[in-house]
């Protein structure tokens, strides 16, 4: 009797303990947004922030309150959206005043697209760029008349204070405002029918190409500014029109292209595949986002490039692009694909930090690596070429394998091993960090492109 009082208190125990363990996490806050499923929306449901999603509902209610529309688009893995979110949504105060004078929307923009475009092109008319975070504000009616991307804290608060009393001293200003812009808006999308046709000629072409190439930047590759977009569709281009003219100065612009981001940290030196674009001038620190549709768009754009070079870099690319592909941004019970992987995950303090991946330090790398460091360390660049911030390193190229080896004494096929062995040794590392966040949203047009990438690869 006394036994069976003790394994029910046993087994009592141990059901309190899992039932604490399974407890969910509580929030101070929680919105609307945590009924969606979108990765994005659900990234700000416990922001004090009154988010509400993108529908007739919340339309209406912004009528109903005649209140101006605060609408906030971003992507799950898009960094300045992550730190405006901890400077501004995630505070009270600043919470406090965009829920008294707005009703605020959030949209992902890979979800809607639709609203998306509306919003940008009526940031774009207003400041002549645009981009993500897309803050924009509108008439209770949906109308934009003020928009912008990224705004500091002090910043944003001082621009929703000024709104508010505009709109609460003198709203029909803005109305007016907002309907000479929602026309511009408009008028930039008209489409207008040609009834006559009109073939491009070769020598209409090459002279459009000889005023691109005015802005070219011939060591590095990619245009002669900062921060640099792989561009896929461009380059595309450029390679069929420099082969089908026999324009080999051209071909060489390609090639240094994309031997430089394949050189560079934009690419995934250990893991495969591209983050979005690069911040600096060289391909080196990119924002680690990585997108489906650009990976997919490379993986086309390089396998054609080998058809013409027979480059082993480029298969290179595309053979390990195509396992990151695999690896990361599938999913295994039927083969779809994911948006994307975040650029922030949690750093060992557990603070959620853009590149803490991906990045190094050569106290990690030399216990990694052992007596090989001082090899790697040359062949990724481990010096002030290839350094970051905070004592981390981004590894990068500068030379093709079979120069390395001639300039160590080193022979091909043994730095090749030596490099796969590298390679594997550091993702087996990388594979005890956080992982970025992943978008696991499937989207049909990303997909499609993804397939046509495996088609070219084949």
């Amino acid at each position: 009797m006394h036994s069976k009082i003790l394994l029910t208190f046993f087994i009592l125990t141990i059901m309190a303990c899992n039932s604490q363990e399974k407890k969910p996490q509580q929030y101070p806050f929680t919105n609307d947004l945590i009924h969606k499923t979108s990765p994005y929306l659900l990234q700000h449901a416990h922001n004090p922030v009154h988010w509400r999603a993108w529908n007739e509902e919340t339309l209406a209610l912004a009528l109903k309150q005649n209140k101006p529309i605060l609408i906030s688009i971003g992507y799950a893995a898009c960094h300045w959206c992550h730190v405006m979110e901890h400077e501004s949504f995630e505070d009270v105060a600043v919470a406090k005043l965009m829920n008294a004078n707005f009703i605020c929307i959030k949209v992902d923009r890979e979800e809607r697209p639709d609203v998306d475009q509306v919003y940008m092109d009526a940031v774009q008319l207003l400041n002549g760029n645009g981009g993500w975070p897309l803050n924009a504000i509108a008439l209770p009616d949906t109308k934009p008349f003020w928009g912008g991307t990224y705004f500091p804290k002090e910043r944003w608060v001082e621009v929703l204070t000024q709104i508010a009393e505009l709109w609460k001293n003198d709203p029909e200003k803005v109305k007016a405002y907002a309907q000479n812009l929602t026309e511009e808006v408009r008028n930039k999308n008209i489409l207008v029918k040609h009834t006559t046709t009109h073939e491009v000629s070769s020598v209409q072409l090459t002279n459009a190409v000889s005023t691109w190439k005015k802005y070219f930047d011939t060591q590095k590759g990619g245009y002669r500014q900062a921060p640099k977009f792989p561009m896929p569709n461009n380059y595309h281009f450029l390679l069929r029109h420099a082969v089908q003219g026999n324009d080999k100065d051209l071909l060489a612009f390609v090639n240094t292209t994309l031997t430089q981001m394949a050189y560079g940290g934009i690419y995934d030196q250990i893991g495969g595949g591209f983050a979005r674009y690069a911040t600096d001038t060289q391909w080196h620190i990119p924002h680690f986002e990585k997108m489906l549709y650009d990976n997919a768009q490379l993986v086309s754009l390089y396998s054609d490039a080998y058809l013409v070079t027979k480059n082993p870099l480029y298969k290179n690319v595309v053979y390990q692009t195509l396992e990151f592909v695999r690896r990361e941004l599938t999913d295994p019970s039927n083969g779809a694909f994911y948006s994307s992987l975040d650029a922030d995950s949690n750093d060992e303090a557990g603070h959620l930090k853009e590149g803490a991946y991906y990045a190094w330090t050569i106290p990690e790398l030399k216990k990694i690596l052992g007596t090989d460091f001082p090899l790697c360390k040359d062949y990724y660049s481990i010096n002030t070429y290839g350094f970051w911030e905070d004592d981390k390193y981004v590894l990068t190229r500068k030379q093709s394998n079979t120069a390395f080896a001639l300039s160590h004494h080193l022979d091909l096929a043994d730095l090749e091993l030596k490099i796969n062995m590298w390679r594997n040794k550091m993702m087996k590392a990388r594979s005890k960090r956080v992982r970025p966040r992943l978008d696991n949203k499937v989207l049909t047009a990303w997909n499609a492109l993804m397939l046509k990438a495996y088609t070219d690869a084949y």
